[in-house]
């Protein structure tokens, strides 16, 4: 069976949380980053983190680390080109490095929508609401990603819409798609995740 690189996308500014470098804030007392790499590890044959700031330590968590070619910060596009490009699989997986909760059957399920479509790209979905940076992209796509990137392409819809892509109903898991933009909403999903009742799957 053709193997699965994952990706964690880590490139971008946090502005929204005072441009701060989100994959290395604290999160229930780690880097958020270390959650989502316990999530995804299991689920690929391989492990990149696209980042431009803080290099060595994004390396110290053991994985290759790739920044952007394209500069500046022009988005998750720019880092799943690099994904493309360096991946050692046909298949390349991606998360952001702000979502500590994402599903622990991402990659199966977008693979068999991806393989049952015989789709270039899948998208995780819930309800109407397509979640662009969850995606499994085949290795294929590498050159014309790079081709929209340098003619100036940056909206990940955009390029979305050029491809033979699937959406994939992830409504089961609703909950596991919540991100991190700004320190209220840390704080939130930090409380909520240390309640009583809590569960993650």
């Amino acid at each position: 069976m053709t193997g699965v690189t994952g990706l964690i996308l880590a490139g971008g500014l946090g502005r929204r949380m005072g441009s701060v470098d989100k994959g290395l804030v604290a999160f229930n007392g780690r880097p958020m980053v270390d959650s989502v790499i316990e999530r995804l590890q299991p689920q690929v044959d391989e492990l990149l983190i696209n980042a431009n700031r803080n290099l060595e330590a994004y390396g110290r968590f053991g994985f290759r680390v790739v920044p952007d070619q394209v500069e500046g910060f022009a988005g998750p596009l720019a880092g799943l080109e690099r994904g493309l490009a360096e991946a050692a699989h046909a298949l390349i997986v991606t998360t952001p490095c702000d979502s500590p909760f994402l599903p622990l059957d991402l990659v199966a399920r977008l693979r068999f929508a991806l393989e049952s479509h015989r789709a270039s790209l899948a998208v995780a979905k819930t309800g109407t609401q397509p979640h662009p940076v969850f995606c499994l992209a085949r290795r294929s796509l590498h050159e014309h990603l790079r081709a929209f990137l340098f003619n100036g392409g940056r909206k990940i819809d955009a390029w979305y819409a050029t491809l033979d892509s699937v959406e994939v109903d992830f409504d089961d898991e609703a909950e596991a798609f919540a991100n991190i933009n700004t320190k209220s909403e840390l704080d939130e999903l930090e409380q909520a995740d240390q309640s009583p009742g809590a569960q993650r799957r």
